[in-house]
């Protein structure tokens, strides 16, 4: 017999033995019962059964807690059943069972846990059958099986590691297809762009704005004073820029023609992060069909990067720019934060994930 158990917590506890000084003082769950008490935590030992068929847990008196008072009547005055090792258990229906944490074993073993407790409660069906329950907080998790093959144990994404590896085989495939394509952009029609904020929040207004093309050039780069907002300590230590650097910088309303301008003439927008920075340029325009078609230009380089990540190089767990750089060994163009830095990154990365964006495949 084991010595030892691990609990779903991942607490280990030991075999309780007549010897052991702490066996008197450790209440198992009738003791508690018969004291209005429950359990307020794992238990921490556990001994078996008479009959060798289930285990019987022990709990420290210093981490029980007083059972709700209908407890105390359910259990002086409803049906209870003694089980061979000498504990009481009582008699309740499989909705009140439920809401205790009580399951029977095949509910538990559909949940892929597997009961080694005794029975802590029971109800008898109208057929005559006793159906017993088991407190899921001390049953064994089992091992899921693999959704698709349901022969082998899970490994990553509800697949064993054959299903997961035969399935990321196939999309690494797509995705170097998707990322090898040759595209045939025109490089001064690719514009990518990335703006600096007051704030994290969409009430927060555009402070810098920089435009660079596929070639890597220059289209804009400026500050930008808010209409509203006076300070951002928070941002101003990511990104360097104090409301005394904006103070004579054009507001956005005047430089909305002019960004209307260079977007109109782009084929494709591209941005390490579109969401955060779409959701502010966006306001630019007046109607949703503009807005629309501006997004239908927009691409995302950090989605982009995040599918090569989790293809090519699942070892990546975080994908910022910063870590998209790093990956693919790129040296920055200025500060890290700066809408000028960020954008050139922005191309680099972009570069890297597709080398012939700018080229048609030879016939």
């Amino acid at each position: 017999m084991e010595e030892s158990l691990k609990l779903r917590s991942g607490a280990t506890i030991h075999l309780l033995t007549k010897n052991d000084p702490d066996f008197r003082k450790y209440l198992n769950r009738t003791t508690l019962s018969q004291l209005h008490l429950i359990p307020g935590g794992d238990p921490v030992a556990f001994t078996y059964s008479p009959d060798g068929n289930g285990v019987v847990f022990y709990f420290d008196p210093l981490f029980v807690k007083e059972a709700p008072p209908e407890m105390w009547y359910k259990r002086e005055f409803g049906e209870t059943m003694t089980l061979p090792s000498g504990n009481v258990i009582e008699k309740m229906g499989s909705r009140k069972a439920a809401e205790r944490g009580y399951y029977s074993k095949e509910r538990l073993e559909q949940m892929f846990y597997n009961p080694i407790e005794e029975p802590v409660a029971y109800t008898v069906k109208a057929n005559g059958e006793t159906v017993y329950f088991y407190d899921k907080r001390t049953a064994l998790r089992l091992p899921m099986m693999c959704v698709n093959c349901g022969e082998n144990v899970r490994f990553k994404h509800k697949l064993c590691e054959k299903c997961y590896e035969e399935e990321m085989a196939v999309r690494r495939a797509e995705g170097e297809l998707h990322r090898n394509a040759f595209y045939g952009m025109d490089p001064k029609k690719v514009l990518f762009f990335d703006l600096e904020l007051t704030g994290f929040y969409a009430r927060d207004e555009i402070i810098s704005i920089t435009i660079v093309n596929g070639e890597g050039e220059l289209i804009m780069d400026t500050l930008v004073k808010p209409d509203h907002t006076k300070k951002w300590k928070k941002t101003e230590k990511i990104h360097g820029i104090t409301p005394e650097m904006v103070e004579d910088a054009p507001l956005l309303v005047d430089l909305i023609p002019e960004i209307k301008r260079i977007f109109e003439n782009a084929d494709r927008i591209i941005a390490y992060g579109v969401s955060t920075d779409y959701s502010h340029i966006k306001y630019i325009y007046d109607t949703e069909e503009e807005q629309e078609q501006l997004r239908d230009k927009i691409r995302c380089c950090a989605n982009e990067f995040v599918r090569y990540a989790h293809e090519m190089r699942p070892d990546i767990v975080h994908a910022s720019l910063i870590d998209a750089m790093e990956c693919f060994g790129i040296e920055w163009q200025g500060v890290p934060h700066s809408s000028l830095a960020d954008t050139y990154a922005c191309g680099a990365v972009w570069d890297k994930l597709f080398p012939n964006y700018y080229k048609t495949e030879e016939k």
